[in-house]
């Protein structure tokens, strides 16, 4: 492929030489002769500083850059992260345009839904591929999620499988990084989906605001979109924007779809979903009043698509659920475990409401914070959990370069005066199993922080990890 080609919708700045191409990559180490290579300046390093070696020592044809770095044959862009991602959509034939696509943003619920969309649409006969923080499909097959939405290069890679295996749809999980980061901007999304917005990678965004208008680039690039009509951020989502609007409500009535009489037990939700001349009884077999909103924006997706309803309720009903999303832990006790991945103030806040509501006896909760990431959210999850549950043992989470200790401390300044009896663990294996040796019949064990996760990030790097393996092997001691 010419490099002409490849730059096909970008606007480049002074003149290059054109040229055959072999691939791309925005990696110096990854360069082979003919690649072209897109110099990205990164918050440790600037690719820019190795562009002329890329050509002279390394062989690449050409180098995306934004600014002259003295390289034999540059092109000049304003901003080489949405080259790179256009670039890799050029190379892998705009495979895009060959599918149907769903994005969904969202602090909580973007792997549920998607889950769950997937499913909707299967049980209509349609094949769908599928990107998202557990697990990536093309159709059933699986490959590696490393992100919640991939590098640009493995993403339209991705894509272009889909569309070469026959795949109709695309459901993705769209996060606010990959955003920030340009890796969606050459897609057109079909229907564009907002969940909810509350604390979560401040870290990285810095702000609530820019977290907010990271979220917001999502829409700007839909068809149509459909929106959590109960989040308060709901109304800027769908503010500026040129794509057809369609809301979901619990608590309003004038919401272009609402869920009536919903009735919460211990391992299903149900409720009629009013909207559009019609009204079906949905039953989704996950627990908790977010199971609602999730299930909603699953159905009001589907319909919007296309979908008849009565095939979107009866797939819900068969719908068996996402791994760590309220997983209930198989284990003979008389108490009962529950992996979840509530790692946000808002998605701690949201598994314990509903355990409350299910469980009458005493709510265990295991959870840590993450290392090297948003520090203000730690006293705040200190809180809910010791305020929201009966028994606390905090622990480590990931702690990657930090101290685990250092963490913990920040969690327990929220927990001065909370109802719950607080535990400290620092050794996560040691907390699960001082939760389990307290649990009695009819308790509830939360496990909380790493739900889908098979592994622990720490200074020495990831190792192995999975908390159902380890429940199953500390109660068979």
């Amino acid at each position: 492929m010419l490099l002409s080609q490849l730059l096909g919708k970008l606007e480049v700045k002074g003149n290059y030489t054109d040229c055959e191409i072999a691939s791309v990559t925005d990696k110096f180490d990854n360069i082979n002769k003919g690649d072209v290579f897109v110099c990205i300046k990164g918050n440790r390093f600037d690719a820019h500083t190795v562009a002329v070696r890329a050509i002279e020592e390394k062989g690449a044809a050409a180098v995306v850059v934004e600014h002259d770095t003295g390289a034999e044959n540059q092109v000049i862009v304003d901003n080489t992260r949405k080259a790179y991602s256009f670039l890799c959509w050029e190379y892998f034939g705009r495979p895009t345009e060959k599918l149907k696509m769903i994005g969904i943003t969202g602090t909580n619920g973007k792997t549920t839904v998607s889950f769950l969309i997937k499913h909707i649409f299967e049980e209509a006969g349609i094949k769908c591929g599928l990107l998202g923080t557990v697990i990536n499909l093309v159709g059933d097959e699986e490959r590696v999620s490393s992100l919640t939405t991939p590098d640009p290069f493995e993403m339209q890679m991705l894509f272009r499988e889909m569309v070469d295996k026959n795949c109709e749809v695309c459901i993705m999980e769209v996060s606010s990084q990959a955003l920030s980061q340009q890796r969606v901007a050459p897609i057109t999304f079909d229907l564009g989906i907002f969940t909810n917005l509350t604390q979560d990678h401040l870290d990285y965004h810095g702000t609530m605001d820019a977290y907010k208008e990271a979220k917001h680039l999502l829409f700007e690039n839909s068809k149509k979109v459909i929106l959590n009509d109960d989040d308060e951020a709901s109304e800027y989502m769908g503010s500026g924007i040129s794509a057809e609007k369609v809301t979901y409500s619990i608590k309003n009535n004038s919401s272009d779809y609402t869920a009536k009489n919903p009735v919460l037990k211990d391992k299903s939700v149900s409720y009629e979903l009013v909207g559009n001349l019609s009204i079906s009884r949905i039953k989704l077999n996950i627990p908790g009043e977010f199971s609602i909103y999730n299930s909603m924006a699953a159905a009001v997706a589907a319909k919007e698509m296309g979908i008849s309803m009565d095939v979107a309720k009866n797939a819900l009903a068969t719908s068996k659920g996402v791994k760590g999303r309220m997983e209930t832990v198989d284990v003979d006790t008389g108490y009962t475990v529950i992996i979840d991945y509530a790692h946000s103030p808002d998605g701690l806040i949201n598994v314990l409401k509903s355990l409350r509501k299910v469980y009458m006896r005493r709510i265990i909760t295991v959870f840590g914070c993450g290392g090297d990431r948003d520090k203000t959210k730690r006293p705040i999850m200190g809180e809910i959990a010791g305020n929201m549950s009966d028994v606390v043992v905090v622990t480590s989470d990931n702690p990657r370069t930090e101290n685990p200790e250092a963490i913990i401390e920040d969690i327990l300044k929220g927990m001065d005066k909370c109802k719950a009896k607080i535990h400290v663990e620092c050794d996560r294996t040691k907390a699960i199993e001082k939760a389990l040796s307290i649990a009695k019949k009819d308790d509830v064990v939360l496990l909380a922080g790493k739900g889908h996760e098979t592994y622990q990030i720490l200074n020495s790097g990831k190792i192995h990890y999975d908390e159902r393996e380890i429940v199953k092997e500390i109660l068979s001691r």
